[in-house]
């Protein structure tokens, strides 16, 4: 009985591997806290190196739904928001909730080919301004967010349409982060109803993946305060080179 509860809650047993998730969810937290994106991404390049991929995307489904509800939270203007993103928040909510119903079925290596393509599009689009002839409309809203939606069932990563349309259509700083909190947090509750669906997301793994919030959160906050005293520039370049480089390797591991 004593050793019931530190095997319902910890992700394993072993103080090597435990250190390693540890240290991984802060590395994390560091990343959202310092740059604003990057928790997925950064969450599933590192831990996707210890476990499969299904386990690391529920650990995280807790930090990544908390992180994304507080971002929208302090978004100004947040029914317009809600109003005119309507079409891709319905579009992201349907696909990922269907693509990951079926998570557990899918072979290991098409999620992980999933995984690290949606990383090499997400650095190359931040590092590179990779751009599409994309405008602004119900119908584009609809195609992005179902691509958006699909990722993000295989990855729990579906930023990159999402940014790429509200950098092709010119929006705002201050709209931008808004956007993405809204359009981060409509995939967050599918993801999860898909994941318990799929015999992923038990009572048992939401524990851990709360233990793994606080691990994040106190990332977040040594991010934030990192924020003044490095530049953000050089940083953030230094991360999304991180991101390119694992996303490749994601993808070159599982092809061979």
């Amino acid at each position: 009985m004593a050793d019931f509860f530190p095997a319902a809650l910890l992700p394993s047993q072993d103080p090597e591997l435990l250190a390693l998730i540890a240290i991984f969810l802060l590395v994390s937290g560091i990343v959202k806290g310092f740059l604003g994106i990057g928790l997925p991404a950064a969450g599933m390049a590192l831990l996707t190196l210890i476990m499969p991929p299904t386990e690391a995307i529920a650990l995280l489904w807790v930090p990544i739904i908390v992180s994304n509800a507080w971002q929208f939270s302090r978004a100004p203007g947040r029914r317009n928001i809600i109003m005119d993103y309507r079409w891709f928040a319905g579009a992201i909510f349907c696909s990922i909730l269907v693509t990951s119903m079926f998570i557990a079925v899918y072979p290991t290596a098409l999620l992980t080919v999933a995984i690290g393509c949606t990383m090499i599009i997400f650095a190359a689009n931040q590092l590179f301004g990779l751009a599409l002839p994309i405008k602004a409309g119900r119908s584009w809203q609809i195609g992005l967010g179902v691509a958006a939606g699909i990722l993000g069932g295989l990855s729990s990563i579906w930023s990159p349409p999402v940014a790429m349309y509200l950098l092709a259509t010119n929006t705002s700083k201050e709209r931008f982060i808004g956007a993405t909190g809204f359009l981060f947090l409509s995939g967050c509750l599918p993801l999860g109803a898909g994941l318990f669906v799929s015999g992923l997301l038990s009572a048992s793994v939401m524990l851990k993946s709360l233990l793994g919030l606080v691990v994040v959160l106190a990332g977040f906050q040594i991010g934030e305060a990192l924020r003044g005293r490095i530049s953000q520039d050089l940083f953030r370049r230094f991360v999304l080179f991180g991101f390119l480089v694992m996303g490749l390797r994601l993808v070159a591991t599982s092809l061979i």
